[in-house]
Order: C-alpha cells, then structure tokens, then sequence
C-alpha cells in the first residue's frame, strides 16, 4: 500500500484523498449508525420500527438513486454532481446532530441517502479521469477499494467510542470536516469531465424504482404495527409490486433505461445480481441485531458492542486483497461458494446465543461471518464483471451495487419484522440468524449451480 500511494503523489494523489475521503464517509455511514440506535432511542423515543428506518431511511434512497446518478453524473459533469453530494452531505450531517425528533432524524438520513448515491458514481468517474494510464488508474482504484473494508471495519468501532464519549449525535458531526476536506480538495484540484448532455433519463424508470423499493420496506417494517392483513400494509405491498412491474415495462420500451434488461440473459449477471443481494441481506441484518444483542441482552456500553463486532469488520478490511489472488488463480466460483458456506455457519452459530453464552461461543460465529462476506464480493464482483460486456459494464456494476444496497434495505426491515413478531428478543434473535443461513446457504448452492459453468 505504501508503495502504491507513492506512486500516486502529487497533485491526483491527493484528488484520491478527497475522493476516497467522500467514498469512506458514504460508506461508515452505513455502519455507524448501528450501535448508537439504543442510544437515539433513550434520547428521541420511539420504537423499533422507528430505529429500522433510522437505518433504512438512509439505504433506501442510496440504493434507490444509485443507477440513476450515474447517469447525472454523465449528463451534469461528474464534478458537479460529486460536490452537490458533499454539500448534501455536510449539511444533512450537521442538521442530524441537532435534531430533537425521530421523524425529523429518519428524514435527514433520507437526505444523505441522497448524497451518498451521488457521490459514488461520480467518485469513479472522477478518479477514471485523474488517473487517464492503466497502470496507474488500477492502482489508485487499488487504495480507493480499500477503503470500503477501512471504513466497515471502522464503522461500529468509532460509532461507540463517539456515542459513548459524547453522545450519540457526534456520529454524524464526525462527517462534517471529512465533507469539508473532500470538498476543498475534489474543488480545487478536480477537472471536470466532458457532459453528455444529449443522454437520455430515465425518469419513470427512476421513480417507480425508488417507490417499489420504500414501499416494500414500509410493507415489511410497519406490518406488525398496522397487522398483516390490514388495508393499509396489502395495499403498500401491492404497491411494490406494481412499481416493479411498471419498471420492467418501461426498461424495456425505453430508450435510455437505467438497466437494460437484456442483461438479464446473461445467467452470470442473473446470478450475481441475486446473489449480492443476498450476501447484503445477511451482513446488514446481523449488523442491525447484534449491537442491540450485545447492549440489552449482555448490557455492554456502546463502545464494548462496537468493539465486540471487531472478529466480524476486520477480515473485510484485509481478506479481500487475499480473495483477489485466489480468485485469479482458482476462479470465483470456489471462494464464492466457500464463503457463503462460512458465512451460514456463522449465523448458525450465532442463533443459538443467549444472555450468557460466552463471548468465545459469539467471536467464532463472527469470525466466520467476516471471512464469509470478504470471500464471497470480491469473488461475485470478479465472477460478474468479467461476465459482462465491455460496452455494459457501467450498467452492470451500477445494477449490482444497487441489488446489493436493496438487500441491505431487506435485511434490516426483514429482521425488524421478525424481532417485532416474536415473544421475546433472544426467540426473535434466533429465528432471523437462522433464516439467514438459510439464505446463505441458497446463496452457496446457486453459486455452485450457476458460476463458473460454461455457456
């Protein structure tokens, strides 16, 4: 890595810090929240549903945005795109960290969603232009990937050494200078890129995406609020339903659609897509029940859960650079499959936990779930991308981070409804690691079925 970052100095190399400065804060967002939600609550109320679309308010609109800022970010100049995102980003952060409602904080999330989705896409635009020779560009997206396990591994850590330090609103107040760095450098010293102006948008593509998604999550989340069976929770769930068809429809007529379902007869991108969504379901749900395990059922301090999460962030932080030589050796199919493998066993494990089960019983659960995860997307991003046409690739990628950010949404409303519907929260505990495994294992059995078969 050192040897890397030397030969990025100069000028780009500190354009990369900007970037990967915005591309860490997108992405701690994600995780730091997590073990600060016992925390919100005791301070603005409200209850489980409440802190679900805490978490969620935030993926929703990121994954929803994701495909179609890309697009902006073409249209508009990536620059332009990248810093209105930062100053989303600034400004919704710094609003978080005083706000005195629940509502008024699951809002704001909603509007660093925003920011999120926009930063990501221009980031790599960004960076592809800073860095125009090959050798050097794979470089800088070396260190630039890199910081995605960084700021997984970091999330939960400093997410409860701030909460418990000084409360739970630092968490946020934490992006405001990271915003403002990112800003000054990518503002000085980024070029902007060449706008397509004459490309198309996909607007109602856009739209009845983005509702599919938040209707589903309400359908989920607020069901055991309103009942299952009530008007109110059918008719969102029909809702979903009728957006995705109306997105399948218009991707198909359009002339510009956001995922061009031709994709779809590529079983490998079919398959990953799936997949991804999948491997997210299972991290982001355990990410939102452990921390309230660790701090109701074992009374640990904010601080302790995040550090007690460590076993699980860490390999994500360095296996991926280990995953990336065996898949070039062996392929994706096997370190894929591998993966899931580990990471059902981990939820397996993890099920059967209780108030006093020992942290030893929890720290392998977590290992393996850890080297699971960080064996399974480097592995489904190389089995997938190199699946798809060079003149898609931008399609494909965007589509699988986005199946990726919905699984996520689903983890965390799918686990939230199943806690809500049990007696108790070691009953409800059990139940949702196992239908992970469950899952996972399904995740495991495709990849071995689909990847890596000869077409």
């Amino acid at each position: 890595m050192e040897k890397a970052l030397q030969q990025v100095s100069g000028r780009s190399g500190l354009l990369l810090l900007g970037l990967s400065l915005g591309y860490f804060m997108v992405l701690l967002d994600m995780t730091v929240v997590s073990v600060a939600l016992p925390a919100i609550h005791e301070d603005l109320g409200g209850g489980l549903i409440d802190l679900q679309w805490v978490v969620n308010a935030y993926t929703i609109v990121f994954a929803g945005l994701l495909l179609s800022m890309g697009v902006y970010a073409d249209r508009l100049g990536a620059k332009r795109v990248y810093v209105g995102g930062l100053i989303l980003f600034f400004a919704g952060s710094a609003a978080s960290a005083v706000v005195s409602d629940i509502g008024a904080l699951i809002a704001l999330r909603a509007i660093l969603g925003i920011g999120g989705a926009a930063l990501l896409p221009a980031s790599l635009s960004l960076l592809s232009h800073a860095y125009p020779v090959p050798g050097e560009r794979a470089k800088a997206l070396g260190i630039w990937t890199a910081v995605t396990g960084a700021a997984m591994a970091a999330g939960p850590v400093i997410g409860g050494i701030l909460s418990d330090s000084f409360g739970w609103r630092s968490i946020f107040l934490l992006n405001v200078p990271l915003a403002a760095i990112s800003l000054l450098l990518t503002y000085l010293l980024a070029d902007e890129t060449p706008r397509s102006a004459h490309k198309g948008f996909d607007a109602g593509g856009q739209v009845s995406v983005l509702a599919s998604i938040a209707a589903l999550s309400f359908s989920l989340m607020e069901g055991q609020y309103y009942g299952w069976s009530s008007p109110v929770i059918l008719g969102t769930f029909g809702l979903a339903i009728l957006c995705m068809i109306l997105f399948v429809f218009l991707e198909a007529k359009g002339r510009a659609p956001l995922f061009p379902l031709s994709l779809f007869r590529n079983g490998t991108v079919s398959a990953g897509l799936v997949a991804g969504m999948a491997i997210n379901v299972g991290l982001s749900g355990v990410l939102f029940v452990l921390p309230l395990y660790f701090q109701q059922s074992k009374g640990l301090s904010a601080h302790a859960a995040g550090l007690s999460l460590l076993p699980m962030m860490l390999p994500l932080a360095f296996n991926p650079i280990l995953t990336g030589r065996i898949v070039s050796r062996i392929g994706a199919r096997t370190p894929m499959a591998a993966g899931f493998g580990l990471g059902a066993a981990g939820t397996l494990l993890l099920a059967w936990a209780a108030s006093g089960t020992s942290y030893a019983w929890t720290f392998i659960g977590l290992i393996l779930i850890g080297f699971g995860v960080s064996l399974t997307i480097p592995s489904l991003m190389a089995a997938v991308m190199s699946s798809a046409p060079r003149e898609q690739t931008g399609a494909v990628s965007g589509a699988v981070n986005a199946s990726r950010q919905l699984g996520s949404v689903l983890g965390v409303a799918l686990l939230g409804a199943v806690l809500n519907g049990s007696q108790s929260f070691l009953s409800g505990m059990r139940l949702s690691f196992i239908l992970i495994a469950i899952l996972l294992s399904g995740g495991s059995v495709l990849t071995l079925a689909v990847f890596g078969k000869k077409r």
